[in-house]
């Protein structure tokens, strides 16, 4: 197995969670109560360890694999790669108001991850240029099982940063 099929596996694996972490959270009054309890209550580490993986998978991809990072890849870094860093500062200093400072940028990088996946699908409507100085941003490196793509990877991490502020968040209601 290939280090890209390895990665390519987790990222459906992670998809299957999601779903699953997602219907707990709707349901938290109910059968999904101790999942979100749990979860809410260790949702900076589970951030942290998210937003880690998230770091080394992007820097395998650009340092390890060779593939050059487009515009909007970077711009999907600069949102996500500082997370490791603010996640670990609040599991030392226990601070769990960390998701005030995190969520907007998980957000964000959502957002661009959705346009660039626009992009790579042939969105011919482009508001940002991509560069020539790097890879083209409609450049697709990866493409499995007909949808997963690096910026599909980039916006499984940030929206699992989010689900776990809104498990945080639950988890105090309960």
């Amino acid at each position: 197995m290939s280090l890209q099929t390895f990665i390519v596996d987790v990222t459906v694996i992670s998809h299957f969670v999601f779903v699953v972490l997602v219907l707990a959270a709707i349901f938290y009054r109910s059968w999904g109560r101790e999942v979100v309890k749990f979860f809410g209550k260790h949702a900076v580490v589970f951030s942290f360890l998210t937003a880690l993986v998230a770091a080394i998978g992007s820097l395998t991809y650009s340092v390890v694999i060779g593939f050059d990072p487009c515009e909007l890849c970077w711009w999907q870094r600069i949102f996500l790669f500082p997370q490791a860093v603010i996640f670990f500062t609040a599991l030392m200093k226990k601070d769990g108001n960390v998701f005030k400072y995190t969520v907007p940028l998980s957000i964000i990088s959502a957002i661009v991850s959705i346009y660039h996946s626009y992009i790579q699908l042939g969105g011919t409507h482009s508001v940002l240029p991509c560069t020539a100085a790097g890879a083209a941003c409609s450049k697709v490196y990866v493409n499995s099982f007909g949808y997963i793509t690096i910026p599909t990877m980039a916006l499984t991490i940030a929206l699992f940063l989010i689900l776990f502020a809104v498990m945080h968040k639950l988890s105090k209601k309960i």
